[in-house]
């Protein structure tokens, strides 16, 4: 039977050659929100590896929206040259589809970058006054952040707007907005993070008002042939907080705006969160959201077996499987999951002479088909 993680699927005027996709990944490598060659090698290395789609990290908006003073922005020129180098030597060399996250953080900065501590700057030149919905921070010893007002829920919806012009410009393929893991999407979202008295919180309504108008705003200067999706926590993980219940009502609301998909995650709003790790644990959520909203969806989370990614997609849990820490491990994944599952898959034109076809006495498979 044919693989069905290797087969096609269509967004709008995309279509990516298969459904494995290489998560968003936070480098914490940028210089002032731009992108260097640690970014070349490491998107350049995963768009050669024959992901359908290849996802560029969380890429916020505003030097005030980052997570670290080493995370990825795209408010400048300067972002915009930069992160087109590596764009353009992704598509000169590899073989996915590339798209960008954006986001902002709000509250869940300024930290020191996870390899130096991940702890809170609350001083110096590196520290910044946080933004959220309600000066409710993180977690104690945090910066509070700034409640923000209607003018500045204005403004982060022009930065997002612009940011995505500045995507279009690059020539990226997909947009996906930030919605989850405890960031300012999410942040309005909650009840544990927003306590807002206005049309921007108390009832779900009302609190998913901010992710929806983001989405709008990009959308409406995104070109209409090009997909935007949205990754977001389908529980925080914290009683009192965001339901997997209420994200099956956001999935409708965007799915008849127009979103194209929503990739399904979990956690990282509250630093109380009890999460049950587990191969696949997040898969359920998923297959809900899909179930129930109709929309399409990818699961992301604890995927590594082959086989274990065919199942998800062939059984209608999820429409497309992404990748990161096994991404990472293995850039290749694809190719090795294709020979296990008996299928093709691109391969970039310069790394043809690897490809097991030109070999087939080292893969078993192949050489009893060729007799």
């Amino acid at each position: 039977m044919a693989s069905v993680l290797f087969s096609p699927i269509t967004l709008r005027g995309l279509t990516l050659s298969n459904r494995v996709v290489v998560s968003p990944m936070c480098q914490y490598n940028s210089d002032n929100g731009s992108a260097n060659d640690w970014h070349l090698m490491h998107l350049g290395s995963m768009s050669l590896g024959a992901a359908g789609l290849v996802m560029t990290e969380m890429t916020n908006v505003c030097p005030q929206g980052r997570i670290s003073p080493r995370c990825a922005g795209m408010w400048s020129d300067d972002n915009e040259r930069a992160l087109k180098r590596v764009h353009d030597f992704c598509r000169q060399y590899g073989v996915a589809k590339l798209g960008v996250q954006l986001a902002h953080a709000g509250r869940k900065g300024p930290i020191t970058p996870p390899a130096a501590g991940g702890k809170p700057i609350l001083e110096g030149p590196d520290a910044w006054t946080p933004e959220a919905p309600s000066a409710i921070p993180y977690d104690k010893d945090w910066p509070v952040p700034k409640a923000m007002t209607k003018d500045d829920i204005k403004r982060v919806l022009r930065e997002f707007a612009e940011a995505a012009r500045r995507v279009d410009r690059i020539g990226y393929d997909v947009i996906e907005l930030h919605g989850g893991h405890g960031y300012l999407l999410h942040q309005f979202m909650s009840p544990l993070s927003n306590r807002r008295a206005d049309e921007y919180g108390g009832s779900l309504e009302n609190r998913i008002r901010f992710p929806i108008e983001v989405f709008e705003a990009v959308r409406a200067v995104w070109p209409e042939h090009k997909p935007i999706g949205m990754r977001v926590s389908a529980t925080d993980w914290v009683e009192g907080g965001w339901t997997l219940e209420e994200t099956v009502v956001l999935a409708k609301e965007l799915k008849r705006r127009g979103m194209d998909y929503m990739d399904v995650s979990s956690g990282g709003l509250d630093p109380r969160q009890t999460i049950p790790l587990a191969p696949g644990y997040q898969v359920p959520f998923a297959e809900r959201v899909k179930k129930e909203s109709g929309i399409t969806t990818m699961t992301v989370g604890l995927i590594a077996g082959y086989r274990q990614a065919e199942d998800i997609v062939a059984s209608g849990k999820a429409d497309m499987v992404c990748l990161a820490r096994a991404a990472l491990w293995d850039p290749r994944w694809a190719w090795h999951a294709a020979e296990e599952l008996d299928a093709e898959t691109p391969y970039a034109p310069k790394l043809m002479a690897c490809h097991p076809k030109l070999r087939p006495q080292l893969f078993p498979k192949r050489a009893k088909a060729a007799g």
